[in-house]
């Protein structure tokens, strides 16, 4: 299944895709970590995870079509 994931500040490090826009294909039934892992991002490194503007956590399970926002720890001063 197919869902776009939207990647923010620091983690856009993870694709070449400049607006950190990119649509990635998992197997049914893969949950956000599942999705993580496939992109090789260290979860420690996420810290609020929105589906379709609701968040919720690294266990949940994607469904096609998801738009899935990862943001990092918000820094600076």
């Amino acid at each position: 299944m197919v869902v776009e994931v939207r990647l923010y500040a620091t983690l856009r490090r993870y694709t070449t895709i400049p607006n950190g826009v990119i649509i990635v294909d998992v197997p049914d039934g893969s949950t956000v970590l599942d999705l993580v892992e496939t992109m090789k991002i260290d979860p420690a490194e996420i810290h609020l995870i929105m589906i379709n503007g609701v968040g919720c956590d690294l266990d949940r399970t994607v469904n096609s079509g998801d738009r899935i926002g990862l943001f990092p720890p918000v820094g600076g001063g």
